[in-house]
């Protein structure tokens, strides 16, 4: 895994959070970054894991917009379809989200999806509900309407080294959460980081941005 060199080192009151299981791999789980957090390309984030094991973890960052770019751009940009034809897009291909899914190989595009696409050799089922898959074909079928039902483009990913995202949670720089089909692929993209932290009973006004105070 490419580590991203984030800064966690402060923490808050309380104690750490508990790891998913005895393994302590948090696949198919939520990350949800602490105020606290040092590095700002993570300020708010919430994080689909995707893969976490003794070789690190990697991850999707769920509610970060990719600034003013739109799908149907993207697809002409990568000559999927051609000038004009974004008027012929299936709806959700319109209106699919496209996010800044974390500053590793920002250049590429990682699609989580619903489960009931699949493409043999590409996709990478990481549990009953949800998929990855990071190759155009994807994005072609979405064009022509016979992508997955739910999906979200995200370009880039986080990324950790062995050991490095245990060490993040246990100096408090991130809770985690059971994933659920809206907060992944949801339209609100603004509301996912306080729906989050409602999600395990803790309201978003009573955290402080301050270093020792939660």
């Amino acid at each position: 895994m490419t580590p991203t060199g984030k800064r966690t080192g402060e923490s808050t009151r309380g104690a750490s959070p508990a790891l998913a299981n005895s393994a302590g791999y948090l696949d198919g789980r939520l990350l949800i970054a602490m105020p606290v957090m040092g590095d700002p390309r993570f300020e708010r984030s919430v994080i689909y894991l995707c893969a976490h094991s003794a070789e690190g973890a990697m991850g999707i960052i769920v509610n970060h917009p990719a600034g003013s770019i739109d799908f149907p751009e993207l697809l002409q940009q990568l000559g999927i379809i051609k000038k004009g034809e974004h008027i012929k897009l299936p709806e959700n291909a319109e209106s699919m989200k496209v996010l800044r899914g974390g500053p590793v190989d920002t250049g590429r595009g990682f699609v989580l999806h619903s489960s009931d696409f699949y493409i043999e050799n590409a996709t990478l089922r990481i549990d009953d509900g949800v998929c990855l898959t990071a190759t155009v074909d994807i994005l072609r079928a979405i064009a022509n309407g016979s992508g997955p039902k739910h999906a979200i483009l995200a370009l880039g990913y986080a990324g950790w080294a062995p050991g490095q995202l245990e060490t993040e949670i246990q100096s408090n720089g991130w809770l985690h959460c059971d994933a659920d089909a809206d907060l992944i692929f949801g339209d609100d993209v603004d509301e996912k980081y306080g729906r989050a932290l409602r999600k395990i009973g803790i309201d978003p006004g009573m955290l402080s941005n301050e270093a020792g105070h939660a």
